[in-house]
């Protein structure tokens, strides 16, 4: 397992060791034992989320105030662009993000720490997305952030207006929502 820090350092890209042949690959998805080796964190997994979305749906931003989760992302099947935004309020990348591609190709994960806002948005035809998360979901502190709020000016690199849930479509902005202080 190959672990890359991003240029926020808290937020990791975990390649995983593949192993391919004429058959086609193995490769370990998670191994608690490695993790804790690699990252330096003892991380309890409570809950595994699958997503399916079709091309050119964005999904975002999201996080839990309150219970805040530690996730960590991959594509099984098909193409994104994932993206983690710090809102942090003390942070010193405040409003600060990252943006990956995961894929089913690369095989990338991505390691998003409690106190970041969580995006995505399909490259691909669909994507079908899994992700772990270290605390449970609680529907009533579930919050958004506006996918395209200037004050954060991610670069979606976006040709097309995305397909957006009603939730997403009336998102507050960063400066009118609820962080972590």
């Amino acid at each position: 397992m190959k672990v890359t820090p991003t240029k926020i350092p808290e937020i990791l890209i975990i390649e995983p060791q593949v192993f391919t042949d004429d058959r086609g690959f193995f490769f370990e998805s998670f191994n608690n034992k490695s993790f804790q080796e690699k990252i330096g964190l003892n991380i309890n997994f409570v809950q595994d989320n699958h997503s399916r979305s079709s091309q050119n749906v964005l999904r975002g931003l999201h996080y839990q105030i309150n219970v805040p989760q530690l996730k960590l992302v991959r594509v099984v099947c098909g193409k994104i662009l994932d993206v983690a935004v710090d809102i942090r309020q003390s942070s010193p990348t405040f409003k600060q993000w990252v943006g990956v591609v995961l894929s089913d190709e690369n095989k990338k994960q991505l390691l998003i720490p409690e106190g970041f806002a969580h995006g995505f948005f399909v490259l691909s035809e669909s994507a079908d997305v899994l992700y772990k998360t270290n605390k449970f979901y609680v529907g009533k502190y579930d919050r958004s952030i506006r996918w395209n709020d200037p004050n954060i000016n991610i670069n979606w690199n976006i040709k097309i207006l995305p397909i957006l849930s009603k939730k997403d479509e009336n998102a507050p902005f960063l400066k009118d929502a609820e962080i972590f202080v």
